[in-house]
């Protein structure tokens, strides 16, 4: 059963992560995302601007590494067309692949990681509301980018308009390309490759893939170099308001629970004090059962239990402490024991 760690306590109380829960959570976020690309379609020639503006922007910074990558995918075949498979099929394959590794093997850390997921993609889509942009491979042809989705089109089952299948470009926005969020999923994925797969070869992916997507989204000249930074960007902004969003949602659940799991869930935590306490030893495993100066070992319900367990005749050691390991007896101590009056008869 999944667990997650209550801070404070040391202890994992239980809580219920169920596919059939998940699932159409994770279906309805994609949904919409995809339906908010479609609604903020914007004016075509006010994405335009915000294209020019950003690459104009670049050129003045000299940061435009767009066209040099993108002459280098349209030149070379054997580059182009696996960035085009790349952009096109990978961030639908790779972000749910890790997710449900995450859900699988990782399950503490799991509603953590999907609500950052999550809310970073929400604001991706505040960014493509405010924001329409159009990519560089949409741009007029004397701007030098080409459309290498286009013009590898025969390769793979997309058409010339994006990266959708055939016949479905007019079903997605394509004036999207502001923040990336290609390269902020990207990024959300290496940082899981890199903090727990626990092994050299998911931290060296965990750098390689959002880099090499970084590198893909500009040569493709389906983004700008500021676009794969603003989608570096969202992620920073999901992860900082990450708490307050998992909070909220704590809130919900709590108000939205049944009865009977409110009450559950308020036992666990009176609870959960004492049950850490046993699991750190300094309680319960360790401490005498009977009190009152009767010393009795873990197990012993009552002090007659240890003449019974060794036996008329046999006392076991003294527990540390005793009085008797130093060879000082209390004042009522010095009274004679029953064996003692009836061998002291018989010597007189």
């Amino acid at each position: 059963m999944p667990q997650t760690e209550t801070p404070g306590t040391g202890v994992s109380p239980r809580i219920r992560l169920r596919w059939w829960t998940e699932l159409p959570l994770i279906v309805l976020v994609y949904g919409c995302y995809s339906a908010g690309r479609l609604l903020a379609r914007g004016d075509v020639s006010t994405a335009v601007d915000h294209g020019l503006a950003i690459l104009r922007l670049e050129k003045f910074l000299r940061i435009n590494a767009e066209h040099p990558l993108n002459r280098l995918f349209t030149r070379e075949a054997w580059l182009g067309v696996p960035a085009d498979f790349w952009y096109a099929s990978l961030h639908y394959l790779v972000t749910p692949a890790i997710l449900i590794w995450i859900f699988r093997f990782r399950s503490t850390h799991y509603r953590a990681v999907r609500t950052w997921l999550m809310t970073s993609t929400f604001i991706g889509l505040i960014g493509f509301t405010l924001l329409p942009t159009c990519p560089p491979r949409l741009l007029a042809p004397d701007e030098g980018f080409v459309d290498t989705m286009a013009q590898y089109s025969s390769y793979g089952w997309w058409g010339g308009e994006a990266s959708a299948p055939r016949g479905l470009g007019g079903m997605t926005n394509q004036y999207a390309a502001m923040p990336s969020l290609h390269v902020g999923w990207a990024l959300w994925c290496g940082v899981m490759l890199w903090r727990y797969g626990g092994t050299r070869l998911t931290k060296v992916l965990g750098v390689a893939y959002p880099l090499l997507t970084a590198t893909v989204v500009m040569g493709t000249a389906n983004h700008y170099l500021l676009d794969a930074v603003a989608g570096v960007a969202v992620m920073g902004v999901g992860l900082l308001i990450t708490p307050y969003v998992a909070r909220a949602a704590a809130a919900v659940r709590a108000r939205l629970a049944p009865p009977a799991v409110q009450v559950l869930e308020s036992v666990r935590a009176r609870t959960a004090p004492a049950a850490a306490a046993v699991a750190d030893g300094s309680g319960g495993a360790g401490a005498s059962i009977v009190g009152g100066g009767c010393q009795t070992s873990t197990g012993e319900r009552i002090p007659q239990q240890r003449e019974e367990r060794f036996g008329s005749g046999a006392e076991p050691h003294p527990a540390p402490g005793d009085p008797r390991d130093t060879g000082e007896r209390p004042p009522d101590w010095d009274l004679p024991r029953p064996g003692e009056v009836e061998s002291l008869g018989k010597a007189r």
